[in-house]
């Protein structure tokens, strides 16, 4: 039986009606009237039940609504609408976030041709897994995932906006791939090989890995105004999540801190070539590849050309992230427990994140103080 329901965030009644296999679907009457939208609600399940093609069901959709309105439905082209969308990210997510968007969507609109230009709602199920199939014939699977996952986003907004009946991407399967290896930790001994084969800003960057536990994009963007030298903790906030932390600085990384070339600016960068590097390319890859040439000189990685995409394999374990979850390890063999350990590393999961605020100063320190001297 077909019902209306308001959401909280649009003035107007939503549809909930069932459509040909059982399923719940829900879309907006564009109709304030309450006697309106119900009649909109029965018309759209009787339209959804009649095992029509999407197409049939929008005209259906779209002459109801003019009817009982006077009101065109809302449509617009996958073009039109992903330059909406994309407008809407632009003030919510990083710059360098934006720009995979940029290019994911750029990606689907230029496989669909001349398509992008016609309603967004003609996209099919079929059509996305096609596209999917495409580009897993030249790109590497994380590539391909990342891209059907901004379209997942893409396709989810559109529904929301009443654009959509059905989400084509719902049940669009991710691509696999059998040769990715799961992250380990470092051991000591290789964290050792590893600061023998760096340079004084690299063995920095290293230093601060291990003991924050933090991603190479937030270590490379540290100036000084982010580290207190009276308390020793460290102040910052998270590039990929916009999360707000608070470490304290481990012995082994505060005597390392002493020993960095001291600014009066306090705007003044930790690590300026790394620094640097991070302004000018807008995301941490340049300083990925260096990392990698630093694991092949001490003999953990094989050497190999840097090419964009390039689908990760078993000798390739070892990335600057595993320095995160080399803390994480070495947090969990000194015996600190799981939430404080996830505290100071600042996990990125919400639920985890409910905990942080449970943790107390002392606990943290303590875990800082618990990682070894490398």
């Amino acid at each position: 039986m077909a019902f209306i329901f308001k959401h909280p965030k649009s003035k107007f009644w939503h549809a909930g009606f069932l459509d040909g296999t059982g399923k719940r679907r829900n879309r907006s009457t564009g109709t304030t009237s309450r006697k309106q939208a119900q009649k909109l609600a029965e018309q759209y399940e009787t339209a959804a039940r009649n095992k029509r093609t999407a197409k049939q069901v929008r005209s259906v959709i779209t002459a109801l609504h003019k009817e009982i309105t006077g009101q065109e439905l809302v449509s617009l082209s996958v073009k039109d609408f992903v330059t909406q969308w994309l407008g809407t990210k632009k003030h919510e997510t990083a710059s360098s976030t934006i720009a995979f968007y940029k290019k994911a969507t750029s990606k689907f609109s230029t496989w669909l041709g001349e398509r992008a230009e016609k309603d967004i709602a003609d996209v099919t199920r079929d059509d996305v897994l096609a596209f999917r199939n495409h580009i897993a014939a030249t790109l590497a699977p994380k590539t391909v995932n990342h891209d059907l996952k901004c379209l997942r986003m893409l396709f989810k907004a559109a529904k929301r906006d009443g654009l959509l009946s059905e989400d084509p991407t719902e049940f669009v399967e991710t691509v696999r791939n059998r040769s990715e290896s799961h992250r380990r930790p470092f051991t000591i001994p290789e964290l050792k090989r590893v600061l023998e084969a760096c340079d004084d800003e690299w063995r920095s960057l290293v230093m601060f890995g291990l003991y924050t536990g933090q991603r190479l994009s937030d270590i490379a963007s540290l100036t000084w105004q982010n580290v207190d030298t009276k308390r020793w903790e460290l102040r910052l906030v998270t590039r990929k999540t916009g999360r707000p932390l608070i470490l304290p600085v481990a012995g082994p990384l505060r005597r390392q801190i002493e020993e960095l070339p001291t600014s009066e600016d306090p705007a003044a960068p930790l690590h300026p070539r790394a620094y640097d590097t991070l302004e000018r390319q807008g995301k941490s890859g340049g300083l990925s590849n260096q990392f990698a040439d630093i694991l092949a000189a001490a003999g953990l990685r094989a050497k190999k050309e840097h090419r964009k995409n390039e689908a990760p394999s078993v000798k390739h374990a070892l990335s600057f992230h595993a320095l995160r979850v080399t803390a994480t390890t070495l947090l969990h063999e000194a015996g600190i427990p799981a939430a404080v350990a996830q505290a100071l590393i600042g996990h990125d999961s919400e639920e985890i994140h409910k905990v942080y605020v449970k943790i107390g100063e002392d606990a943290l320190r303590k875990a800082a103080d618990a990682l070894p001297e490398v």
